[in-house]
């Protein structure tokens, strides 16, 4: 039945918006460990460590729930993406791992001042890197380069990833991170009431934001010609999908201007959500652009059924339980730290 089909694209579709948001923001964090400077340099790292600290390895379930889904229910999808983009997805899953490593041990391992410093550098390059090899498979993917016949489609490809849309698309995933995590961190510094690291987010928010808009005018002059099922996709059925867009995005600068910062992180959210969907819309009916469609790239009925309902039950109970994580750590009002001093007159 299509029916499934289509329902276990739009839910394995979710479950990427979900991990770009929340491990965009986790990657964005990375960014500005690299890129903040100022006087405030020292407290905006501390901060961006106590926020993706207790959070960014719960966020990868999103990732894996991606990667099974489609094996399960779309298995030529999943071959030809690892076929054709070996090169890339290795170079990603190297930053994964360096970038958790990093971040282990920056933070818990070592207490030398300059090795700290050699690791949180090299937490910010794999923070760098990952994204925009992620956001450069998906534009190879939406550019159509990644044609399947016969079953099989191109392998080891280096032509499809680094088009300059995919490049394009590649340095959109970095900035569109670096927003979601400098609206995130304004809030975190609204939380500990930090006036002077809320305006630095606050107009890094701005920048990045601005960088965002000016990239996607790059992507839409590049449509026409490097990706022309996207861009008639998009005329054809999703113009007003891209209106909304545009809509929240606005409307996420104005909050940002007057200074709600938590109507900020929530528009933010709602702006990645819209900016994902209205890609999901424009390639309508294709999983894989120019040729294979969802239908077709469909398991068997029964597995995409079982499939379906066993995620959307594993989702039930995920949700609630990344709520409570992030509610202890996110939400709470900080406890002030017990000294050795105050214990022993206690």
């Amino acid at each position: 039945m299509q029916f499934y089909a289509y329902a276990v694209a739009v839910l394995l579709w979710l479950f990427m918006i979900t991990y770009a948001t929340l491990g965009g923001a986790d990657f964005g964090g990375g960014i500005w460990n690299v890129l903040f400077f100022g006087r405030k340099e020292k407290e905006a790292r501390g901060l961006i460590k106590g926020a993706i600290g207790p959070v960014w390895e719960a966020n990868n379930v999103w990732l894996i729930y991606v990667v099974v889904g489609l094996y399960a229910g779309f298995p030529i999808v999943a071959a030809t993406l690892a076929n054709a983009l070996f090169i890339p997805l290795t170079l990603a899953l190297i930053g994964f791992v360096l970038r958790g490593a990093s971040f282990a041990f920056r933070t818990s391992v070592t207490r030398i001042v300059t090795v700290k410093a050699t690791w949180g550098t090299a937490f910010g390059i794999a923070s760098l890197i990952t994204p925009f090899l992620l956001g450069a498979c998906a534009g190879a993917v939406a550019s159509g380069k990644l044609p399947v016949y016969n079953g099989h489609g191109p392998v080891a490809s280096w032509d499809a990833w680094l088009t300059p849309f995919a490049i394009t698309i590649g340095l959109i995933a970095l900035a569109v991170s670096a927003t979601i995590a400098a609206v995130f961190l304004s809030v975190e510094a609204q939380r500990i009431n930090d006036k002077e690291l809320m305006n630095a987010f606050r107009m890094r928010a701005f920048i990045a934001g601005a960088v965002t808009a000016l990239l996607g005018l790059v992507g839409l002059f590049l449509a026409p010609t490097e990706a022309p099922t996207l861009w008639q996709g998009m005329l054809n059925h999703g113009l007003w999908a891209v209106a909304i867009t545009m809509a929240i995005g606005i409307a996420t600068a104005f909050a940002l201007f007057f200074r709600h910062y938590r109507l900020a992180r929530v528009l933010i959210v709602m702006e990645t959500f819209a900016f994902f969907g209205t890609w999901g819309i424009a390639q309508l009916p294709y999983i894989l652009p120019p040729n294979l469609t969802i239908p077709d790239a469909a398991s068997p009925p029964t597995t995409m059924r079982d499939f379906f309902f066993s995620a959307l039950v594993g989702s039930l109970v995920l949700l609630p339980s990344l709520w409570f994580l992030f509610h202890v750590f996110k939400f709470q009002q900080a406890v002030p730290p017990v000294h050795e001093k105050e214990v022993k007159e206690a």
